[in-house]
């Protein structure tokens, strides 16, 4: 699709800031776990300035609400795969909500009235329009099979055909263009009716009165042709270029959204709360640690300290270090979710980039300790590793870092392919990638040099988790010598050295630094890849822009009916 023209506002080519323009999308993407009351005081708070008080934002909240007409599913969920909450239309409401706590002046709803009956669209849009008149705001909206009465609130119409601009100016002059052509709406017919049937050419029928034998295509052609030639055009077209002329000052810069700050204590807070509500996120997860580590506990218990169990506790660890961890990604598809709300609300300005990747970091950690800490009791004394309590707790720490380290691998998969299903194919290629050449399927000094060796084996965070849990365990340690001509025992160094060939140069410590290094560069990574992409899609749009192949903007329903509300 190639775009041509200029998009001016007061006059100037400038962007739109914060506060200035909300867009309510057609899909109700909502976090499903919060109640109606939560969701939306949530937003307030993300959105409202910090001069204002708590109570307050609560009470707009709660306004806002109640003009939508869901002051009785309050504290009802909003809902999801798991629970049953909200109704298509009650969500319809909630999204409107979230978007005009700010009062913007620019509104665009792409067709709010789904899923509402008649007297709930009615109520719906009838507030909107009273937003309208009370704050002098402009709102466009795409609107579904709009009753009667809907249709008579809008001071302005739209109609678009495969591209093409049938008519575009006052409500009322509408129906005098279709009859001037031969086309007048039938008495007790909503004129939204009548024009959507008149230019839909999916059925090329002869259905409405007065069509004679003329073609659904050419009544199009006749129309535009009409609404072209006649005054109503001319005057628009008067309108826009001096609108266009007019050059007033520019929209104020600063947004009055809350500070980083406060949307960071927001989101930790919302982000928790959607965790621990939602069984997919962390609760799922944590009964499969359960009885994963009952698995290896009771293959492994009371290992011992035989020759043998040398090599039964490297195995041990690895799967720790591997599978266990490798578990991370259940949680990729409500994450994804959270994706798409940050999507929405990110679009239309509510917070950046840098406050969802700290509230998403921050609500996590709670989670990934309780899911480190007893699952990994369980394995390791089960198993009977080192009774050292300073030992058991470098297990876990490394358990949870290991455990982050995979989250933040999928939050930058998340950003390059927001599918779920394609995203968990992704992440696991990547994990078994770094399985495979993390030093104990294939040992270090075995690896092909180029590429697996070197740079490989040192990306992979395997490598980092192995030789720590490795060190860990087997420093102190003495194990009987079943070698011919050995000595008669052996340390556990010797083992870290000859049989797992560990690098002894530094501490199990910088192990574990390394890894919490590793999982800040890759919540930098996300956010960088937002970043860049966000700065890179205007640019491709500008430079599609500047083709020179122009071709009409088809829409995604072409007999779609636009409607506007000018500004008053």
């Amino acid at each position: 699709m190639h775009q041509t023209g200029d998009i001016l506002i007061n006059g100037r080519k400038e962007t739109l800031a914060f506060g200035t323009s909300a867009y309510v999308t057609q899909d109700d993407t909502l976090m499903t776990t919060l109640t109606v009351r939560e969701a939306v005081f949530y937003s307030a708070q993300l959105q409202l300035p910090d001069s204002m008080s708590i109570s307050e934002k609560k009470e707009r909240a709660e306004m806002t609400i109640r003009e939508m007409g869901l002051q009785d599913s309050m504290d009802t969920r909003i809902g999801g795969w798991s629970t049953k909450g909200l109704s298509g239309g009650q969500k319809r409401r909630v999204s409107i909500c979230i978007e005009i706590l700010t009062w913007p002046k620019l509104l665009f709803l792409d067709e709010p009235t789904s899923g509402l009956d008649s007297a709930a669209s009615y109520h719906v849009m009838n507030r909107i329009v009273k937003l309208a008149h009370q704050h002098g705001r402009t709102i466009i909206a795409s609107i579904h099979q709009p009753s009667s009465e809907v249709f008579e609130l809008f001071h302005n119409l739209c109609l678009l055909s495969y591209g093409k601009t049938v008519y575009f100016g006052p409500i009322s002059m509408a129906e005098m263009l279709f009859a001037t052509n031969g086309f007048p709406c039938p008495p007790l017919r909503n004129p939204s009716d009548h024009y959507l049937r008149t230019i839909n050419k999916d059925f090329d029928e002869d259905i409405e009165q007065g069509i004679g034998s003329s073609s659904t295509e050419e009544i199009i052609d006749t129309l535009v042709k009409s609404y072209k030639s006649s005054e109503i055009c001319k005057q628009v077209q008067h309108n826009v270029l001096k609108i266009s002329q007019q050059k007033r000052g520019p929209l104020e810069k600063k947004g009055s959204q809350a500070s980083f700050i406060t949307q960071s204590i927001v989101l930790t807070k919302r982000s928790f709360i959607n965790m621990y509500r939602d069984l997919g996120y962390y609760w799922l997860r944590f009964a499969i640690y359960i009885a994963l580590c009952l698995c290896v506990g009771t293959i492994f218990h009371d290992i011992g300290l035989t020759y043998g169990s040398i090599q039964a506790r490297g195995s041990m660890l690895m799967f720790v270090a591997a599978f266990l961890t490798f578990m991370a990604i259940g949680g990729f598809p409500s994450f994804v979710e959270d994706m798409k709300i940050f999507g929405r609300e990110r679009l239309n300005g509510h917070y950046g980039v840098g406050a969802f990747v700290i509230g998403n970091t921050i609500s996590s950690i709670p989670y990934l300790c309780f899911i480190s800490l007893i699952p990994g009791a369980l394995a390791y004394y089960l198993v009977g590793l080192q009774k050292s309590f300073d030992h058991f707790i470098y297990f876990v720490i490394l358990l949870f870092t290991s455990t982050m380290l995979v989250e933040s691998i999928m939050m930058t998969v998340a950003s390059v392919v927001p599918n779920y299903l394609m995203g968990i194919i992704t992440g696991a290629g990547i994990q078994g990638i770094m399985i495979l050449n993390g030093g104990f399927f294939r040992l270090p000094d075995d690896l092909p040099k180029p590429f697996w060796r070197y740079p490989m084996y040192y990306i992979a965070f395997h490598k980092y988790a192995n030789q720590g849990f490795y060190k860990n365990e087997f420093e102190g340690l003495s194990f009987p010598n079943n070698q011919v001509g050995g000595p008669p025992t052996i340390t556990g160094d010797e083992v870290l050295r000859s049989f797992w060939q560990v690098e002894m140069g530094y501490s199990k410590w910088i192990d574990l630094v390394i890894l919490f290094g590793m999982v800040v560069v890759y919540r930098l990574m996300f956010w960088g890849i937002i970043i860049t992409v966000e700065k890179i899609k205007p640019l491709i749009k500008d430079y599609m822009a500047a083709s020179p192949k122009k071709s009409s903007m088809i829409l995604e329903n072409p007999s779609s009916i636009s409607s506007q509300l000018e500004m008053l």
